[in-house]
């Protein structure tokens, strides 16, 4: 089987929201028609506000289903201190989902999503043992020849130039956790910027590591890094031998988005781990003429 998953994030409904940018994004998506939209948290600019809710709601339901959404830390309010602290996703539950750890299967693919969002941080992320043990039943039942995902907010690894830790606090158990799994992708969002890496970037006597898959902001002003006020998100293909990552960005002059780059690793189900010749982005046997 082969299933596209397009991989949004970071909408931020409210002030830096672009509505001819978020147009656009709808647009794709319909024709691209995925398999799965995932949108990896930070639905709202300040949780606080019942009108931004009200915004993504409405704009969410122009986007193709099926959706996988988890929340992120602009999700939970802001100003109150009461709800941040007691009902941190009270609004999360009513205007998006009631699960906050959503789960998506088809044969040979398991999507998985966890909640690092949580009333006591502000801008970090947390997983807890108890999540962590729910994601690991839900992918329990599959075996090596399905694809694992797991989609949370708050990444495990800081992408090169960006100088804050933005990290999840317990990152290191969380990317341990990833590999003794068998998960072979993370989506993830919160910085701004798109990246694409492996866990055995920060951890190198891992079993296999696991593909990192960061979205930049897909529909916000507040792009950071290279990509300061631009636009950005993810396609994915996931086929029995391979996993094609396409990172797609707004370009002014186009005004419209584009495949700026694209990674392609082999899925650990072939066996022998390396990429097949036919999904290899330049043909190896390729010699031009003396």
């Amino acid at each position: 089987m082969r299933y596209t998953l397009m991989h949004i994030s970071d909408l931020h409904a409210g002030p830096p929201f672009n509505p001819m940018i978020a147009e656009q994004v709808a647009h794709y998506a319909h024709e691209l028609r995925p398999d799965l939209l995932v949108v990896s948290g930070d639905m709202v600019q300040r949780a606080d506000f019942v009108s931004q809710w009200r915004t993504i709601k409405t704009y969410l339901a122009t986007l193709p289903q099926p959706q996988l959404i988890v929340p992120g830390n602009h999700d939970i309010p802001l100003f109150n201190v009461f709800s941040r602290l007691f009902f941190p996703l009270r609004r999360y539950r009513r205007f998006i989902a009631q699960n906050i750890n959503p789960v998506f299967t088809r044969p040979g693919l398991a999507v998985v999503g966890g909640c690092t969002a949580h009333g006591w941080t502000f801008d970090g992320g947390f997983l807890y043992r108890s999540q962590i043990r729910s994601i690991e039943r839900a992918f329990a039942p599959f075996g090596p020849e399905t694809c694992k995902v797991v989609v949370l907010h708050h990444p495990v690894i800081n992408p090169p130039g960006i100088r804050r830790n933005r990290e999840m606090t317990n990152a290191d158990t969380v990317v341990r956790f990833l590999d003794q799994c068998g998960v072979e992708l993370m989506l993830s969002g919160h910085i701004h910027v798109s990246y694409v890496g492996n866990t055995l970037d920060v951890i190198r006597d891992l079993r296999q590591g696991t593909i990192i898959c960061q979205s930049g902001t897909t529909t916000s002003r507040r792009g950071t890094g290279r990509e300061h006020g631009k636009n950005s998100f993810n396609v994915i293909e996931i086929d029995p031998r391979s996993i094609r990552i396409s990172q797609h960005l707004y370009l002014q002059d186009a005004k419209r988005f584009a495949a700026v780059s694209e990674h392609v690793f082999p899925r650990r189900s072939t066996g022998a781990y390396e990429i097949p010749r036919s999904e290899r982005v330049v043909e190896a046997d390729l010699v031009p003429d003396k």
